[in-house]
């Protein structure tokens, strides 16, 4: 009887667990709230060239004359972030046309060159994380929990998309549209899980929004 009341237990609690992690992002204990940022967080950003004599520059130079889009990898290495990369990569002819350039930073140089394929734009260092910021947030094991993320990572192995597990994958990434010079944040998509990509419909609309 008191193996079994254990196991009851156990599974009780973990059913528990697996409900929280299943909770919308806004309701779930686990995860921290998004926060936005500002233009200025953003521009005065340190960024740096991945290469042996790396280049200096700030955040605001990416976007300063022509407007941007910006990808915050989560992880250079995995088959999701591969894949909203190359999603993202699909809208670099009518970004072109626009007149309207793609960049990505990453927090980490593990697996950027086996990255780059998949990206059609430039790939910077961001040691601060501001673009993960100013709150970064984190997705731990619990996040395998969750039903969403399963279909996503299946998805995703059923488009063949492949990856690794080095590096460091729990801080969650984004997307960014910054028009030029004083125009601001234009969109900014937060990661919600492994994953969640930013729809690329409200990437466009965003863009569209650029003034020149």
């Amino acid at each position: 009887m008191g193996i079994s009341n254990l196991l009851t237990g156990i599974a009780v609690l973990v059913a528990g667990i697996a409900v929280v992690c299943n909770l919308p992002p806004s309701y779930n204990p686990l995860m921290t709230a998004a926060q936005k940022a500002t233009l200025k967080y953003l521009a005065d950003a340190k960024l740096q060239t991945i290469e042996s004599n790396p280049k200096q520059f700030l955040g605001k130079d990416l976007w300063e004359k022509k407007g941007a889009v910006i990808m915050a990898v989560r992880r250079p290495g995995c088959s999701l972030c591969r894949e909203e990369a190359a999603e993202l990569s699909s809208l670099k002819p009518k970004l072109d046309a626009l007149g309207v350039d793609l960049y990505s930073v990453v927090h980490e140089t593990l697996g950027v060159p086996e990255f780059k394929p998949y990206f059609k734009g430039p790939v910077y260092l961001d040691k601060e994380r501001r673009f993960y910021g100013p709150v970064e947030r984190r997705m731990l094991v619990t996040g395998f929990l969750r039903i969403s993320v399963w279909r996503n990572f299946i998805s995703n192995w059923r488009n063949g998309v492949e990856g690794n597990l080095e590096g460091e994958g729990s801080i969650l990434g984004s997307v960014f549209v910054i028009g030029p010079g004083k125009q601001g944040i234009l969109f900014e998509h937060r990661e919600k899980e492994f994953g969640d990509y930013a729809n690329l419909t409200e990437v466009l609309n965003a863009v569209n929004q650029i003034r020149s």
